[in-house]
């Protein structure tokens, strides 16, 4: 139980951060009491991809001192990575949500672009949040919901409403 307070709580904390940067390091102490709680709850497709996500997500942060090249190949391991979790950690159709959820945000993680960052936010929220309604884990799907609207507040606020106002 713990932990998944611990995630919610990083989670609230990493929407509220401007800044890519620091806001990818709360994120990644996110995924991190995720992977825990997972694991505790026998959620095993979320527990590692939690752990692969810490893993995307700190790498993320050092976006700036990798050669795209490499960074485009460290994108593609990272996919890959998270389809073959989906295949060995299979648990039937539920385990579909979170690896879609992950394939999406990695990709938009990936981005520099914060509108597009924005936009997973909207996706994770719904595909995990979905996933985690079915553990039961509360506090983590409130975390959800709460990244869901805040997402979409924030892609109003910063996309939308600067669009119609040019």
């Amino acid at each position: 139980m713990i932990f998944s307070v611990l995630a919610f709580i990083a989670l609230v904390l990493s929407i509220c951060i401007k800044e890519r940067k620091k806001s990818l390091g709360i994120q990644s102490l996110n995924c991190l009491f995720e992977a825990i709680y997972s694991f505790i709850i026998q959620a095993f497709t979320g527990a590692f991809l939690s752990i692969i996500n810490f893993i995307r997500t700190f790498i993320f942060m050092q976006s700036e001192k990798i050669s795209k090249k490499v960074y485009i190949l460290i994108l593609l391991l990272f996919e890959g990575i998270i389809i073959a979790n989906c295949v060995y950690t299979w648990n039937g159709f539920i385990s579909i949500l979170p690896t879609i959820g992950s394939i999406i945000r990695t990709y938009c993680l990936w981005q520099s672009n914060m509108k597009v960052v924005r936009i997973s936010g909207i996706t994770t929220g719904i595909l995990y949040g979905l996933y985690y309604w079915y553990y039961q884990s509360w506090f983590i799907v409130m975390g959800d919901i709460i990244l869901l609207i805040t997402s979409m507040i924030s892609i109003y606020k910063n996309d939308v409403k600067k669009e119609i106002l040019e």
